[in-house]
């Protein structure tokens, strides 16, 4: 281990490596964050502070703790370090762990020893911690989680665990089976063990849809793992995000404490300091002036006053009539009281604008006045504005618009105000907030007056089916502004969110259109045309979306389940995805037709590079002969595969892959260029009319070679996505060769091997040996079923597309030999 201080004039490194550690895990390190004075007072680890353990997600740095160590530095100078964090850092390597999960238990494990070694600093201490908080982001978050399913793990070692824009739910992209696993190990135990985490307190923060990355859904904790400890929100939901939070919150060992902490910060936020039992009663000091206002609708407006005022409103003569009271403030400086009923209950929402408060008159039946206090407002202009009302009078219920109403709802409100008075430069911004009562994930927009402005109602969790509640839009403008509602449905944000939930799976439906174009291609052998022509002739939603769809509703069916796990069949994915409320037939009906254009296009750009490629390579080298070897396998051939399959399993799976996809490729841009050659060395024949038998064997060699080609160009299109499904543990090896030359696990090291002795004879056969094969039509018939599977098994596990397309690759060659 090595314990690191950094800072932009101060660097320090301490060293504290065990033997047995440091051979287990060689590319990890543990760093101790620190600055200024900070940094030097602790270089002799004398540690006396709280520890949080800071883990970074995907291809992450443990410089990026540097945001969280500095201010928490900052904020302990405030308060004379009378509490203080020391944040710790792990070292990942940059991992790509979304991508690759091969070492996310290894990780898991690291992290545990990193919390006995950094408890063991203080075991000399006067109230020695015994327990660490730790703020994980991305997929650090996932591999704290993952700390509690280690057998040798207690749970009290942890009491807060932070993770911001952690996918907890799944993999943004499932690339081999050691991510899944891992999920699936981590989220069934904390659902099993859900009762035992109650000591825990867990947040979660989404990102919100900026977060390009990882979608809010994923980052919200499973929902049957959710307990009194554990809260999930979206970022654009946590009201007053730049404002600080209690020390004191953090180290409390009660908690039921923490989490009405984090509900009062991430949550309600009543613009007050935390207090665990405020009191029931306050004093108001201070020789201000008191004012009674009676009236129903309000404003003070105030520059510069020096006399602070304390406003009463007595509730009795309203009770009647209204039902809420509403209070606005648009400037900072806003301090408020309210008299006789402490503690709070209420609705309060802070914009950088304006700070409101609502108040729903019958939760407070003994509450007798309200009382505001205003304090002086020297150099500053103050502007207050009350007004009691009837919620029926303000609210309306719309039903929303869908993708076949096409059309849209308009609301005129008009506040009753019988002098409408025009729009002013001076006019404050209005304020829209969109509630979703079942989630944290409120959004707020600001919008100038006068202006039309646009609100996207996205969620990033679907509405749970004993949920009756629905969205709510608040409107904070003026009283004398007349303003219009339009719902409507909008396609293009409908596509948006289809990309958001379902861009992950894009290369199962690209794959599946390049299997369906392989198979068209194997049943007509060239005369349907090139891959972009025969794409557009198979590739058909109605082939394989039907199916699926049938599958799916058969699901619900105690009988039809008890039969498909009869088979021993696993979950259709799309059957998953419809219990989480996150699929439709609709849906896989776009990202088909998405991945028909991908498929398409891609095609178009492969052929066009080849052309260009070989154009070069006839200009380098102008080959005249075309040399071919009628043997299948050679000595030669032999041997390359030999190698290739020792560099998969001494090595990595995804560079063997890699290295016969180089093969296969440097061997169809030569054929490109030679078939080139050869047409060229036909038009110069055909003017000669002595040269017949030479003009006849340049057209069937022709025939030949583009027939092959157009095969070949299909299978590399199809084998390209497979190399990149591959990339990620390839990337992971070589960023790790410096600790080790064999990737440990691989996750596509057999897989590998079966490759590269297919594409080795694929690459040397021809379509002439293929037409007169008995299997051609099996062949040729199976890559729909496969197509039909790969949708249905592949979307949430997409390792294993590289399955369907190694059976189908693999009865081409066995056409090839029998």
């Amino acid at each position: 281990f090595i314990l690191y201080s950094l800072d932009c004039n101060l660097k320090q490194y301490i060293e504290h490596k065990p033997d047995h550690l440091t051979r287990r895990y060689p590319a990890y390190e543990l760093y101790l964050y620190g600055e200024g004075n900070y940094a030097e007072e602790n270089k002799n680890l004398l540690l006396t502070g709280i520890p949080v353990l800071f883990l970074p997600g995907n291809a992450g740095s443990y410089k990026q703790v540097r945001s969280l160590g500095s201010i928490a530095l900052r904020k302990a100078e405030d308060v004379d370090f009378k509490y203080h964090f020391n944040f710790f850092s792990v070292n990942f390597n940059e991992e790509l762990v979304a991508l690759y999960g091969g070492s996310l238990q290894r990780q898991t494990k690291f992290v545990h020893e990193c919390i006995k070694v950094i408890l063991k600093l203080y075991r000399n201490r006067e109230f020695a911690p015994t327990s660490v908080a730790i703020v994980g982001h991305s997929m650090g978050g996932l591999v704290a989680r993952a700390l509690l399913t280690l057998k040798n793990f207690k749970p009290e070692l942890i009491n807060l665990l932070i993770t911001q824009a952690t996918p907890h739910v799944a993999p943004v992209m499932p690339l081999d089976r050691y991510l899944t696993d891992f999920y699936t190990a981590v989220n069934n135990h904390w659902i099993l063990k859900a009762q035992d985490l109650r000591n825990l307190t867990t947040l979660s923060v989404a990102g919100g849809f900026r977060d390009y990355q990882v979608r809010s859904g994923l980052a919200f904790l499973p929902r049957l793992s959710q307990h009194d400890s554990a809260l999930s929100v979206v970022s654009s939901a946590v009201p007053r995000v730049w404002a600080s939070t209690d020390h004191l919150s953090i180290i409390t060992e009660d908690p039921k404490k923490r989490m009405s902490v984090l509900n009062h910060h991430f949550v309600r936020h009543p613009a007050k300091i935390f207090e665990e039992n405020p009191e029931a009663f306050t004093g108001l000091t201070g020789a201000f002036i008191w004012i009674t206002v009676k009236a129903s609708k309000w404003t003070y407006s105030v520059y510069n006053d020096s006399d602070g005022k304390y406003f009463t409103f007595p509730l009795a003569s309203h009770r009647k009539s209204y039902s809420h009271v509403y209070c606005e403030n648009s400037i900072h400086g806003f301090s408020y009281s309210f008299f006789f009923f402490f503690p709070f209950s209420f609705f309060f929402f802070f914009s950088l604008y304006f700070k409101v408060v609502i108040l729903k008159l019958q939760d407070y039946p003994s509450l007798s006045h309200i009382v505001i206090q205003v304090p002086p407002t020297v150099g500053n202009k103050y502007t207050l504005d009350c007004e009691f009302f009837k919620e029926d009078s303000r609210r309306v219920q719309l039903p929303v618009t869908h993708l076949f109403s096409f059309g849209k709802y308009n609301i005129l409100l008009l506040e009753k105000n019988e002098k409408l008075i025009l729009l002013t430069f001076e006019r404050k911004p209005s304020v829209y907030r969109l509630h979703i009562p079942w989630s944290h994930e409120d959004s707020v927009v600001v919008a100038k007056v006068p202006s039309s402005t646009e609100i996207s109602a996205k969620l990033h969790i679907a509405q749970p089916q004993n949920d009756s509640r629905v969205p709510e839009l608040n409107i904070y403008s003026s009283s004398d502004c007349q303003y219009e509602v339009i719902l409507k449905t909008s396609l293009l944000q409908i596509l948006g969110q289809v990309i958001r939930f379902h861009a992950g799976v894009l290369p199962v439906y690209v794959v599946s259109n390049i299997l369906l174009t392989y198979g068209g291609q194997l049943s007509t052998l060239i005369s349907a045309g090139n891959f972009s022509l025969e794409l557009v002739r198979t590739a058909k939603p109605y082939k394989v979306e039907p199916l699926l769809s049938i599958v799916v509703f058969l699901q619900g069916f105690n009988w039809f389940r008890e039969i498909w796990e009869s088979l021993s069949l696993p979950e259709v994915d799309a059957a998953v995805l419809s219990s989480q409320d996150a699929w439709f037939p609709l849906v896989s009906l776009i990202l088909f037709l998405l991945g028909t254009g991908i498929a398409y296009w891609n095609g178009v750009f492969f052929s066009t590079s080849l052309r260009l490629f070989s154009s070069l390579w006839l200009t380098l080298f102008r080959p005249t002969v075309l040399r071919k070897d009628n043997k299948l396998i050679t000595p030669r051939r032999f041997c390359v595969v030999l190698s290739l399959a020792l560099v998969s399993w001494t090595t990595c799976g995804a560079l063997a892959v890699f290295l016969i996809y180089l093969q296969y490729l440097f061997k169809v841009l030569k054929e490109t260029s030679q078939n080139s050659s050869i047409y060229t060395v036909k038009n110069q024949s055909s003017m000669d009319s002595t040269s017949k038998a030479t003009q006849s064997l340049c057209n069937s060699t022709i025939a030949e070679g583009i027939s092959s080609l157009k095969m070949h160009v299909t299978i590399l299109n199809l084998f390209t996505w497979i190399v990149l499904l591959n990339l990620p543990s390839l990337i992971y090896w070589l960023k790790n060769l410096r600790y080790s030359v064999r990737l440990d696990p691989d996750p596509c090291r057999s897989t590998a091997i079966i490759l590269v002795c297919i594409l080795e004879i694929l690459m040397n056969s021809s379509t002439s040996e293929v037409k007169s094969s008995k299997l051609l039509k099996i062949a040729a018939k199976v890559p729909l079923p496969l197509s039909v599977a790969m949708l249905a098994f592949g979307r949430m596990h997409l390792y294993k597309v590289p399955h369907f397309v190694t059976f189908s690759l693999l009865l081409h060659v066995l056409c090839c030999i029998v």
